[in-house]
């Protein structure tokens, strides 16, 4: 019997040994129903929102430019800031929608010619409380209950509100900071009573939960997200299709935000 106990403990050091590690998955993926065409290579595509990658992969996966040029298209839909930088930082993507200045810090756009070729407006950060003007001094904010965004890279869920706080002195000590996934879910821990204060932009449908009256500017032309492909070649018949994607894309999404976009440069440009 102890020879057996011993054998068999043997067996499961050696297969736990063999067995390789799997590292924690923090993206989910989108491709093609079916192959385009034999040709290996794939369009690669970093997005940081489920909803526009749904919407960009039919339109992705018919398009007669990309079935000639790629054989297959991958969406990876990143799910915090450790995606984003690893894969800009890396230049896994041939397009993305994500903010400049991670393409900028990275230096992506010098070392795989990442050009923007569409943006979404810039915007203002603020301040949003449900029943009074927020004030930016250290006394009105002092024990108060703040949502900020859980994404270090986010200008007005983020980066603004902390940089305020600590201009006026103020920090874990002494506020409240609450972390979320999302502005829609900053909205919904205010409206809750959750937070007394949310940091974010102002968007054209919140007059219809929010006032106006109890906002308070944190900064104005935040950088809005814009799209990058990446131009290693003179793929230009590539470039005017994907414009003409975003276009589709922006005309039909359902957050008003992604409704203005500015197509960059003629297409046909190098």
């Amino acid at each position: 019997m102890l020879i057996f106990v011993c054998c068999a403990l043997v067996g499961f050091i050696q297969n736990f040994q063999s067995s390789p590690a799997i590292p924690p998955q923090t993206t989910s993926q989108l491709s093609c129903q079916t192959p385009l065409s034999g040709n290996q290579e794939a369009f690669n595509v970093y997005l940081t929102e489920s909803s526009i990658a749904e919407m960009a992969l039919p339109l992705l996966c018919g398009n007669k430019v990309v079935q000639r040029q790629f054989g297959n298209v991958n969406i990876t839909i990143g799910r915090n800031d450790f995606d984003t930088f690893r894969y800009i930082n890396h230049g896994v993507p041939e397009l993305t929608l994500v903010k400049s200045n991670v393409v900028l810090a990275f230096g992506a756009d010098q070392i795989y010619h990442y050009d923007d070729i569409a943006a979404h407006p810039d915007y203002s950060a603020y301040f949003i409380a449900l029943r009074e003007k927020p004030r930016l001094n250290k006394e009105y904010l002092l024990g108060k209950r703040i949502g900020i965004l859980d994404y270090p890279s986010s200008r007005s869920g983020h980066i603004v509100p902390k940089t305020i706080l600590q201009q006026l002195g103020l920090n874990d000590s002494n506020i409240k900071l609450f972390y979320y996934n999302s502005h829609q879910e900053l909205r919904g821990a205010l409206l809750a009573g959750e937070v007394d204060i949310i940091s974010s932009y102002w968007g054209k449908g919140d007059e219809e939960i929010l006032s106006r009256n109890y906002i308070t500017s944190l900064e104005n032309s935040v950088p809005g997200m814009r799209w990058y492909l990446k131009m290693q070649t003179r793929n230009t018949d590539l470039r005017c299709a994907l414009q003409q994607v975003i276009a589709d894309i922006s005309a039909n999404h359902p957050r008003k935000y992604y409704h203005d976009v500015e197509l960059i440069g003629d297409c046909t440009a190098s």
